[in-house]
C-alpha cells in the first residue's frame, strides 16, 4: 500500500435495507437502488453535472456513531403456509471513474482508491434462493373452523369426485339364525307341498281320481284277472269255525261265467235289478271231511257308487240278507260231491252289497249228502253263539260266511294291487 495514502478508517457494518412485507411473493429492489439507479443513468460517464445537480455516490455511506443498527428481517412462524423467499441485497450501482483517476498501484495489480475517498469492499456474489421446506405446524388445541363444511366457499376442502373418506361402508342387514332357519324350513315346506300338489295333479294321483279309478278298474276284473286269483285252489279259513276252529275250503268246481237269469230267486233277481247284471262268476267248495258243500260267488253288476249305496242301505233297512224268499242258488257240478246240492238242500247262507267296488258277493252251503233243509237260516244268526238250529249245530253258517269273507278279501286285495302304479 501507499504509505502516503490516508488512513482508510474502520468501515462499519453495511446498511441492511428493511425486509419485504410478508404478503409479497418477488421482493422489490430497496429505495436505494432506485435512486442510484436513476442517478446512474442521469449522470453517464463523460457527462459532467448539471448545474444544481449533485454527482451520484459511488461508495457505500457510513453509519454515523451513536446509530443503532436495524433490525433483521423477522424469523418466519408456523402459521405462515408459504415459504417466504430469501430477500437478495443489491447494491446501487456505482458509476465509472473517471480514467484519470483509474490508476493501479504496484506490481500487484491492485487498483487504487481515489484521493478523499474510501475503499470500497468487494460485494458478494448473488446466491440463489433456495426452497426449504416449512417446519411442521403445532398441533392445534382447537378444529380450525376455516375447513368445516359450514364454512364459507373459499374455506372448503378440496373434494374429489371419489366418495370421501368420512363415509363408513354400508353394513348389511344382520339376520339372526334362527330367522334365516325358520324362513329355510318355511321354504322347504311350501316346496315339498307344491310339488306333492304338482305331481299328484299331473299324475293323477289324487283321493277322488284314485277312488274313481279303482272303482273302475274292479269292474273289469271278471275277464282280466285269473279264476285262481278270485277263487283259489284251496282257502285257509283260520278261526272260521265253531267255537274258532279252523277251516280248510279245497274248490271242486267252477261255473262257467254268465248272466244273472238262473242264479237268483226271483224275488232276489228283482231286488238286485236296480244295480244291473254284468257277469257272474261262481265257484263251488267242500270242506276237509267233504261233509258240507258251499257255492260262493260274485256278481259284477253296472251300477256306479251312487248306486250301489242305495242298494246296501235298502238291504241293511230293510233286512233283505236275511230273508229266506231271496236266497242265491247254488251250483251242483256233476261228477263231485255237490252233485246233490240244489235248492232244497240250502241251510245258511249270506249277501254282502260292496260299496267301494260294482260286485255283490254271496255264499250259501248245505249237506254233501243231498239232505233237505225245511228251515234255512241266515249265517249272521246260525254262526251266533248259543244257536239251536240244525244248521247253527252243524257250523254251515261259519261255513257260508267264513268262505265268503275270505274271497270278498281277496278281491279286495285284487283291486289294490290292479289300481297300483308302478314306480
Amino acid at each position: 500500500m501507499d504509505p502516503s495514502a490516508p488512513a482508510v478508517p474502520e468501515v462499519a457494518d453495511l446498511v441492511t435495507p428493511p425486509p419485504p412485507p410478508a404478503s409479497a411473493r418477488f421482493p422489490d429492489a430497496p429505495p436505494s437502488a432506485r435512486r442510484a439507479a436513476a442517478a446512474g443513468a442521469a449522470h453517464r460517464p463523460g457527462r459532467p453535472p448539471a448545474p444544481g445537480e449533485s454527482a451520484p455516490e459511488t461508495t457505500t455511506r457510513l453509519r454515523p456513531a451513536g446509530e443503532p443498527r436495524r433490525q433483521a428481517a423477522p424469523r418466519e412462524t408456523p402459521a405462515e403456509t408459504t415459504t417466504r423467499l430469501r430477500p437478495i441485497r443489491s447494491a446501487p450501482p456505482s458509476a465509472p471513474a473517471p480514467a484519470a483517476e483509474r490508476r493501479t498501484g504496484g506490481e500487484t495489480g491492485t487498483p487504487a482508491v481515489a484521493e478523499g475517498t474510501a475503499p470500497r469492499r468487494p460485494e458478494p456474489a448473488p446466491k440463489r434462493p433456495t426452497w426449504s421446506p416449512a417446519p411442521p405446524p403445532a398441533a392445534p388445541t382447537a378444529p380450525d373452523p376455516a375447513l368445516s363444511w359450514s364454512a364459507g366457499s373459499a374455506a372448503r376442502p378440496y373434494v374429489s369426485f371419489a366418495e370421501p373418506e368420512a363415509f363408513a361402508e354400508r353394513r348389511r342387514p344382520r339376520i339372526r339364525p334362527r330367522t334365516a332357519a325358520a324362513a329355510a324350513c318355511l321354504v322347504l315346506g311350501l316346496g315339498l307341498i307344491g310339488g306333492a300338489a304338482t305331481g299328484s295333479w299331473l299324475t293323477g294321483d289324487g283321493t277322488e281320481d284314485t277312488t274313481g279309478n279303482a272303482y273302475t278298474t274292479a269292474g273289469t276284473l271278471w275277464h282280466s284277472v285269473p279264476v285262481d286269483q278270485l277263487f283259489p285252489r284251496t282257502v285257509e279259513g283260520t278261526g272260521a269255525g265253531p267255537g274258532g276252529a279252523d277251516r280248510t275250503w279245497t274248490r271242486i268246481a267252477v261255473a262257467p261265467d254268465s248272466g244273472c237269469a238262473q242264479a237268483f230267486d226271483p224275488l232276489l233277481r228283482k231286488a238286485l235289478a236296480p244295480v244291473g247284471c254284468r257277469r257272474l262268476l261262481r265257484a263251488t267248495y267242500t270242506d276237509a271231511t267233504q261233509s258240507y258243500v258251499t257255492t260262493v260267488g260274485l256278481l259284477f253288476t253296472k251300477a256306479d257308487p251312487a248306486a250301489m249305496s242305495a242298494l246296501a242301505r235298502r238291504f241293511g233297512d230293510e233286512r233283505l240278507d236275511r230273508r229266506d224268499d231271496l236266497i242265491p242258488r247254488p251250483y251242483a257240478a256233476k261228477g263231485t260231491v255237490a252233485a246233490h246240492f240244489g235248492d232244497a238242500q240250502r241251510a245258511s247262507w249270506t249277501v254282502s252289497v260292496v260299496t267301494d267296488a260294482p260286485v255283490v258277493a254271496f255264499a250259501v252251503s248245505g249237506w254233501a249228502d243231498g239232505r233237505t233243509v225245511d228251515s234255512p237260516q241266515p249265517a249272521a244268526e246260525a254262526a251266533r253263539s248259543g244257536a239251536t238250529t240244525a244248521p247253527a249245530q252243524a257250523g254251515l253258517g261259519n261255513e257260508a260266511q267264513g268262505l265268503a269273507d275270505r274271497i270278498e278279501r281277496r278281491l279286495r286285495r285284487t283291486i289294490g294291487t290292479a289300481t297300483e302304479k308302478p314306480s
